[in-house]
């Protein structure tokens, strides 16, 4: 059996190859290239060409056959042109989510069966299980052992296909051990760096990087005071999944920002507006109108909301055999970013998509990030981007 591991140069894919050597199985390693433009990238973090000889002298250390492969097309094509499109559209988008399941088990998986390997693996720090329903093998994703690590939420648009396919051999390593493991073993990655910002490309400035399709415009940052709340909310509230609608005379205007774009909501930083004793943080933003709303203070209600949608249409099941039927309510706990706490949630399937009610209201509900489900055992079950 030959395994094809992702190696990127850092130490979790590194002490991934390392253990499946050890392990004795057929190990090779395969770099890839998902990147050229270095426009808005920051000096120094994540240039590929420092990763690639990293990960070189890890398969040389190990002792297993290293290969290259240029993916940047496909990239841009499944995941850039992907994200500009939803930050155009008012939207926050996790293009670490669709890295994973149009690329690195997609694209790079069908490079990994070009050479003859059996499963591709990576440093994700999750668990895989299989089970067997109806005298067919069902794959489950677990959340990883580490929980300040746990990366299963990137992994939450992978298929049963797919995950066949799959292997995630530090899932029950903490990071800490991980990096006594590179040590141990004499590897090149021991200490480097975790990497930081977006997937493959690296840490950015984001509206530099924005900036190269999307043009700045100019227009009005308009704050919700706090004791006006109440009104609006009776006159736009319809229930507990439809955000509310603000108008640019339910505030008043405080500044100025270069288009709503490059905001995202429950955003403190970058506005560059003073005057107030707390913090203002984005409530909501109106690609229409290209206005940002405002409330001053990390308890303001406009923060915060009990519900939220995912359309029909982009529901996905991990576990197809547990798929809810119309009109189907369950218990779950969920998730809307990466590294948050699990919230007690009761979903509801109806025609027209998937409501989400939470136990407790979330703070910043953020139109295009990731609702992923889990059962009470940690098991993910799906995902879907939530709706405007």
């Amino acid at each position: 059996m030959k395994i094809i591991v992702g190696l990127s140069g850092g130490v979790d894919s590194s002490v991934t190859a390392y253990l499946l050597k050890e392990q004795g199985y057929d190990v090779e390693a395969m770099f890839m290239q998902n990147w050229h433009d270095i426009t808005g990238t920051l000096h120094g973090e994540c240039e590929w060409e420092e990763e690639k000889l990293v990960a070189e002298m890890v398969a040389k250390k190990i002792g297993i056959p290293f290969h290259f492969v240029d993916l940047s097309d496909d990239y841009r094509k499944q995941v850039v042109d992907y994200m500009f499109s939803e930050y155009a559209a008012g939207r926050t988008p996790n293009p670490d989510v669709l890295c994973n399941s149009k690329i690195k088990f997609a694209s790079f998986l069908k490079k990994v069966e070009e050479l003859g390997g059996d499963f591709v693996a990576t440093g994700h720090y999750c668990k895989k299980e299989t089970v067997e329903v109806d005298g067919k093998p069902v794959y489950r994703i677990l959340a990883g052992d580490d929980p300040n690590k746990d990366q299963s939420y990137f992994l939450c648009q992978l298929s049963q296909e797919q995950l066949s396919k799959a292997m995630f051999p530090i899932g029950h390593l903490t990071k800490p051990q991980v990096r006594e493991i590179a040590r141990q073993a004499g590897l090149p990655s021991a200490e480097k760096k975790d990497s930081q910002g977006i997937c493959f490309v690296g840490k950015v400035d984001l509206p530099v990087f924005l900036q190269q399709y999307l043009k700045q415009k100019e227009g009005n940052v308009v704050e919700i005071f706090k004791d006006d709340y109440a009104k609006i909310l009776s006159r736009e509230f319809k229930d507990e999944f439809t955000p509310i609608r603000y108008l640019p005379t339910d505030g008043k205007v405080i500044g100025k920002h270069i288009g709503v774009q490059y905001y995202t909501i429950g955003q403190r930083h970058g506005l560059n507006i003073g005057g107030h004793q707390g913090s203002i943080f984005i409530i909501a933003t109106d690609i229409a109108t290209n206005t940002i709303y405002v409330g001053e203070g990390k308890d303001h209600p406009g923060l915060y909301r009990k519900g939220l949608k995912v359309n029909a249409s982009e529901v996905h099941w991990i576990r197809p055999d547990l798929r809810m039927e119309i009109g189907e309510k369950r218990r779950y706990l969920v998730r809307i970013r990466y590294r948050q706490p699990l919230q007690k949630c009761t979903l509801m399937m109806k025609e027209d998509g998937m409501y989400f009610l939470f136990d407790s209201p979330q703070r910043g509900v953020t139109p295009g990030q990731f609702a992923v489900w889990y059962s009470d055992d940690g098991e993910m079950l799906g995902s879907g981007p939530i709706k405007d």
